[in-house]
């Protein structure tokens, strides 16, 4: 069979995939991109955006029963689970049509199959009819990460669920116990604690949201402790006793195991990568613990074969992985585009308070020989943050004393995940703390709380 020649072959179309066949057909490549399930990849479809849906219909939730505090009156508050996770679908299933038509619009060929690496520049696709023969200099693997499941801790969709089980849930958890304490685990604690599931979570380390400050972190698990969750740092699952209408964990700390009851069970330990049955290694494409191993440009050392987002280095973040689409596209075409630096990577955790850093952390600063200056500054200090009945919070900025680099930034608190692209742009730009003690920020917005904790890491806060 003939092959079908292209400039650039993409292997999945998630928010790394699509992303790098548009600008590669932009830049104008003819562009394949093969997906075997969903256009729009897991982030999409079974991710970022969906949770993102349901996260709000919590937040929405909350307020209602907050109504008394801001003037108004509401009564015989209740929730359709049914409905919340209809809507979180639907707007999931309005994103997945879009992107096809961003792919049609681009003129890039989609093709819905399974895709292998069988030589240099060939790749194999088998769809649901027969089998097609596709060539390119260059191919661009994007084909994401699942969930990581741990020997005895496997997901059974009934009462043992990961992601995908929890945003389709087959029932309302009653008492629900979350396995990881980093950006997932935490988003389902608090979007089913808020709809009153007796919720605990489990964290093997010391502490929860590990990868935050840890200053962050400990404010976090106050509040979450005094949203009525429990926190178990230090822990470890070992074992899950399962029956048909419940689950006994064994879980040790200190090396005393004792047991608890739950209805359910999530499981949010980490990924694997979605790297085997391609034929990456028979290329020469080394792995790490299912992750391929690559350079800043994406580049695999095998010639024409990159790998981009969650089936490579972390951080494993859909922005990332859009970002290094394009670069991967721009560098085939001919371009010179800078790589990404994961450090100037924001990650941001939508439960509540919401959590968002980009940079070192405190420690992470220190231990890196850096002399620090540190400030931060409260939510109640800030108008805006009372207005909107958000008191709990805070922002925290890491800089160099010498140089004065804006090393890190850190928050907490309402709308943080929109606050801290404030900082990246910054740390992108090389910005000093001048620059931004010299940067007027508009009254009354919660930005205004950037600005200030600025001025505390050099002894000019005003208002606190």
């Amino acid at each position: 069979m003939a092959a079908t020649t292209y400039d650039m072959i993409v292997i999945g179309a998630g928010p790394g995939g699509y992303v790098a066949a548009i600008r590669g057909a932009q830049l104008g490549l003819s562009v394949a991109v093969v997906e075997r399930e969903h256009m729009g990849g897991i982030c999409l479809n079974w991710g970022c955006i969906p949770t993102k849906a349901m996260l709000r219909s919590a937040e929405v939730f909350h307020l209602m029963h907050r109504a008394k505090e801001f003037g108004l009156e509401a009564s015989g508050l209740d929730y359709d689970l049914d409905a919340v996770v209809k809507r979180s679908r639907d707007v999931a299933g309005q994103l997945n049509k879009g992107v096809g038509h961003l792919l049609k619009k681009n003129k890039v060929t989609a093709i819905m199959g399974e895709a292998r690496l069988t030589g240099p520049g060939r790749v194999s696709v088998t769809t649901e009819k027969d089998t097609q023969e596709l060539e390119a200099k260059n191919i661009v693997v994007a084909t994401g990460a699942r969930a990581r499941e741990l020997p005895g801790l496997e997901a059974d969709g009934a009462r043992v669920w990961t992601y995908k089980h929890a945003l389709k849930p087959p029932h309302m958890p009653q008492k629900l116990l979350v396995i990881g304490s980093g950006a997932i685990g935490i988003e389902f604690a608090s979007f089913y604690n808020t709809l009153g599931a007796e919720t605990t979570v489990v964290e093997v380390v010391d502490r929860i949201l590990p990868v935050e400050d840890e200053e962050i972190s400990g404010m976090a698990r106050k509040a979450f402790e005094k949203q009525g969750m429990t926190i178990r740092a230090n822990s470890t699952v070992k074992q899950l006793d399962r029956g048909k209408d419940k689950v006994t964990a064994h879980i040790e700390s200190g090396g005393k195991t004792e047991t608890i009851e739950v209805d359910t069970v999530i499981s949010a330990v980490g990924i694997t990568a979605n790297t085997e049955g391609l034929g990456l290694e028979d290329m020469g494409v080394k792995l790490d613990r299912s992750f391929a191993v690559t350079d800043a440009y994406c580049r695999t050392g095998v010639d024409g074969v990159y790998v981009i987002g969650d089936a490579t280095n972390g951080p494993w973040l859909a922005h990332k992985a859009s970002h290094e689409g394009v670069m991967v596209a721009e560098a085939i075409a001919g371009g010179h585009p800078h790589p990404v630096s994961p450090d100037s990577i924001a990650g941001c955790t939508y439960c509540h308070p919401q959590i968002a850093s980009v940079g070192l952390t405190e420690a992470q600063a220190r231990d890196a020989g850096h002399e620090i200056n540190v400030g931060r500054f409260p939510f109640i200090g800030n108008g805006k943050a009372l207005a909107m009945g958000e008191p709990e919070g805070m922002i925290k900025t890491v800089f160099d004393a010498t140089t004065g680099a804006l090393l890190g930034a850190h928050m907490i608190g309402a709308e943080v995940t929109e606050l801290i692209q404030g900082y990246v742009v910054g740390r992108q730009l090389e910005t000093t703390e001048q620059e931004l003690m010299d940067s007027v920020f508009p009254h009354p917005t919660l930005s205004e709380m950037m600005h200030e904790s600025v001025l505390d890491a050099y002894g000019r806060v005003i208002h606190i």
